[in-house]
């Protein structure tokens, strides 16, 4: 169980640094299309869910 948790948190844990760099290469244009704002907004609430995720499982590998 312990091992498909440690799998989990990495498989989280690389969808967030994932997220991170798509959304950091949006963010260096100067100047941001309708579209490229929908997609950050989406990137960034993708971002915070896979954190809150991450968070979450730590705290269940640390409690067991």
């Amino acid at each position: 169980m312990a091992e498909r948790q440690g799998l989990k948190l990495e498989t989280l844990e690389h969808q967030h640094r994932g997220l991170s760099a798509q959304l950091e290469a949006l963010l260096r244009h100067a100047h941001l299309t309708p579209v490229e704002e929908l997609t950050a907004r989406e990137l960034k609430k993708k971002k915070l869910d896979a954190k809150d995720r991450i968070m979450a499982l730590q705290r269940m590998i640390r409690i067991r």
